[in-house]
């Protein structure tokens, strides 16, 4: 057998190794943190890189604003973490710096920036995604994008697996030789029931009638075929919702039919398909820039933008006038998600009116409109009106 087979073997075996490993972490979970317990919350606030320190920057002021008397208190403390730069990153040689990783699990939720990944032919090196590495280290297995748009009957809830798919071991892949490049695809039992879990609970607390699973399981036949068969089988466990299957292809199409996208309600998807599929639905309430989401586990939850850092627009000295409302989205279920559930809703309308309504102050991302603390301005402003 030649070489390189032999070091293909070793390659499969160590990818097969880790999984298992992260498998029996899995099993081992506890439940979900429950805020109330504690004396005091500790947000962590990681601005990234590109313009993620600008937004990041506008979306803190407004949490400082609402939860004044907490912090106060001591109830709520922020710690500033820096060090997940691109640059920083390359230097440690790591997707998070080890000092990083420490201060971020120094924290119960963490409000972070966009951050940039290397993709083939930048000028940095091969290092794995940010994003998904902290969703690795903290288990942060549900991403959660919610979608809405009243006036188009669309109220979209997205369960997205998080830890697994496409993106599992996406540093990971093996060149075998020049002709012939492989990636892996990671489905478990564990990881496709616990999203698919999470999705059925939403739907019952929530009162919605459908769950949608998203997948390719006609083709990819094992791991998505897995994932679809899981979410079947929780399905029995929630009787009073019904369960309907889409392929990841025609589901892109009837997002944009307007007779068919208002009856989707929650949708459960594996990694990859929930990464293109939210950014399509982004654009139905003005695009990625205005959306947030929640990453959530069962220690830990990070809260964020959709889109990237946008090393462009510092290149051309515009980071100031990038759009914060996608962190600003990500606050306010930042909030939710630790208890202030008045305080989240209250930034929820005001945003609303900011951005659909009244707009006084217009983002254009270049300085024929306001800049990212001006419209933060505008939208703390707009809640002691309220």
């Amino acid at each position: 057998m030649s070489a390189s087979m032999e070091a293909a073997k070793e390659k499969f075996v160590a990818v097969i190794e880790k999984q298992l490993a992260r498998i029996e972490k899995m099993k081992a979970e506890r439940e979900f943190i429950d805020y109330t317990t504690l004396d005091t919350i500790i947000i962590g606030v990681c601005g990234g890189d590109g313009i993620g320190p600008a937004i990041t920057k506008a979306s803190k002021r407004i949490l400082e604003f609402l939860l004044a008397d907490e912090l106060e208190s001591g109830k709520v403390v922020f710690k500033d973490i820096e060090g997940l730069t691109i640059e920083n990153r390359v230097k440690a040689g790591k997707a998070i710096p080890d000092d990083v990783l420490t201060e971020l699990k120094a924290c119960h939720v963490i409000l972070k920036g966009p951050t940039t990944t290397p993709r083939a032919g930048d000028p940095w090196p091969n290092i794995e995604s940010a994003n998904v590495a902290m969703r690795k280290e903290l288990d942060l297995f549900a991403n959660v994008r919610p979608v809405r748009v009243p006036e188009q009957g669309i109220d979209w809830t997205f369960f997205r697996e998080n830890t697994e798919g496409a993106y599992a071991v996406g540093s990971e892949g093996l060149h075998f030789n020049e002709d012939l490049a492989i990636d892996f695809t990671v489905t478990t039992q564990e990881g496709s029931e616990r999203i698919a879990r999470a999705a059925f609970e939403y739907a019952k607390k929530n009162g919605k009638t459908r769950v949608t699973a998203v997948t390719k399981a006609n083709v990819i036949k094992t791991t998505d075929g897995k994932f679809l068969n899981i979410c079947k089988e929780v399905a029995k466990d929630y009787p009073g919702i019904e369960l309907d299957d889409w392929y990841i292809d025609i589901m892109t199409a009837k997002l944009v039919d307007e007779k068919r996208r208002t009856q989707f309600q929650v949708l459960v998807l594996p990694n990859l398909y929930g990464d293109i599929l939210t950014d399509e639905a982004a654009e139905f309430q003005g695009g990625v820039g205005t959306a947030g989401s929640s990453n959530l586990g069962k220690r830990y939850a990070m809260f964020e933008a959709i889109h990237g850092s946008a090393p462009r627009m510092v290149a051309e000295g515009r980071d100031i006038y990038a759009d914060p409302c996608s962190m600003i989205r990500a606050a306010a279920m930042l909030l939710s998600h630790i208890g202030y559930g008045e305080k989240a809703e209250k930034l929820e309308k005001a945003l609303d009116f900011c951005m659909y309504q009244e707009k006084k102050l217009v983002i254009t991302g270049r300085d024929t409109g306001a800049t990212g603390e001006e419209f933060a301005d505008y939208v703390m402003e707009t809640i002691a009106a309220q």
